[in-house]
């Protein structure tokens, strides 16, 4: 059985009329003699409205409740794409993340895909049936509903293409793909044929919210390739796929990122000794939140002063933890900060060209674009800037690099 997994996000599915488009565009796949398995967002700013909605009852709404509410976004797009997709004539069956057989783990509002039963899917798509799965959500192995974190329909489509064997995982959006920066901030941004895994994660982890990272991460570890694609138009989109397929000359820079969701967080005059640092960040790993940019500097009194960044979302449970945390430890306290950004160059060629950071620092130094922090990975360089220049600095970069010029970007001189 030839297997196809496509994924619709919000914007795809907005408004009754998207939801009539996306079910003919299903129907003409399966007319190409595939099945198809389409995984859907809940419609347009269903997620948002619904938090916005717990909030007004509590500023700190149970997660397992949360997770409740939030689960049924995604079961009005499914049950009313499967109407859509029924009046066309074609046999059609809705199935929530439970039903679709996944399992995740406990975690709720964060949740990771764990297993992956697919029986009921297969024997729908043996029946002739297009299958619409919810993405987003799953269940706990006591039958408890959680939810995958922002942009968690994309790993549900990676996960299930990897349990059906799929021959390819299309991820339909409201952008032709993968973009060298975020259009809307940058004009002269340009797509992306192909990029690799690797580059593909650091990008999504940066900022670029095409893809969200555990998708990314799930599609390398089983080899799945993925099309991020536009639902709105016919062109071809962005291959996601192994490092060892992409000629050489597509290996220097990709692109730059920017990420507006970030919080500075700093513990001032912690004690300067061993294991401090493991209990002040295993405290976090407890309430699953994810820290990035980490500086410490140490001062002549045997104090340190410790810098990290986390997303917005997690800033007020993180200053709750880090309060305790720092009055367990005999810190001074802590300081945070929303009026910051993040702004990334990534590109595997960054291996063999030491000049990328010099030249990404020298872009923001024209413009006297103060860097407060820097983080680096092999193929990625992050800088932590005011949130007000993001956009200069993003245009800045990009230009530098001279990624504007064509899809794949032209060479430039580090010497």
């Amino acid at each position: 059985m030839r297997i196809v997994v496509v994924k619709f996000g919000g914007s795809s599915v907005a408004t009754p009329e998207r939801i009539k488009r996306v079910a003919e565009r299903i129907v003409r796949t399966k007319d190409e003699g595939v099945s198809v398995v389409a995984v859907v967002s809940a419609m347009g700013d269903t997620t948002d409205d619904l938090l916005a909605l717990a909030r007004q009852i509590t500023d700190r709404p149970p997660t397992r409740e949360l997770d409740m509410l939030l689960a049924t976004g995604e079961q009005q797009s499914i049950a009313l794409l499967a109407m859509a997709i029924q009046a066309l004539g074609q046999p059609v069956i809705s199935l929530t993340g439970a039903q679709g057989g996944i399992t995740t783990d406990g975690v709720h509002t964060k949740a990771k895909i764990q297993a992956v039963n697919a029986e009921r899917i297969l024997g729908e798509l043996a029946e002739g049936r297009i299958v619409i799965v919810a993405g987003f959500q799953g269940v706990t192995e006591d039958d408890e509903i959680t939810t995958l974190g922002r942009g968690g329909s994309d790993t549900t489509a990676v996960a299930l293409a990897a349990a059906l064997q799929a021959e390819r995982c299309e991820i339909f959006t409201d952008v032709d793909g993968v973009y060298t920066a975020d259009p809307r901030l940058v004009p002269a941004a340009r797509r992306l044929p192909a990029i690799s895994y690797g580059e593909m994660l650091e990008m999504a982890s940066s900022g670029a919210v095409v893809l969200q990272p555990r998708a990314v991460e799930l599609a390398a570890q089983y080899g799945v390739v993925l099309e991020v694609r536009s639902s709105f138009n016919e062109h071809r989109g962005t291959l996601v796929r192994e490092a060892g397929e992409m000629l050489e000359k597509e290996m220097y820079v990709s692109g730059v990122t920017h990420d507006t969701n970030v919080a500075k967080v700093v513990l001032i005059d912690v004690p300067d000794r061993p294991g401090v640092a493991h209990r002040i960040f295993s405290a976090l790993a407890r309430e699953r939140i994810n820290v990035d940019m980490i500086v410490q500097s140490t001062k002549a009194e045997q104090t340190t002063d410790l810098l990290f960044t986390v997303s917005r979302d997690d800033l007020p449970r993180t200053a709750e933890v880090m309060e305790q945390v720092s009055r367990e430890l005999g810190a001074k306290g802590i300081l945070t900060d929303l009026s910051v950004a993040k702004v990334s160059v990534v590109g595997a060629g960054m291996v063999s060209n030491p000049g990328v950071a010099a030249l990404m620092f020298e872009a923001l130094a024209e413009r006297g674009i103060n860097i407060q922090v820097i983080s680096t990975s092999e193929i990625r360089i992050s800088c932590l800037i005011e949130a007000e220049r993001i956009a200069e600095a993003a245009n800045a970069i990009h230009a530098k690099f001279g990624l504007d010029r064509s899809a794949l970007g032209e060479a430039v001189d580090l010497r």
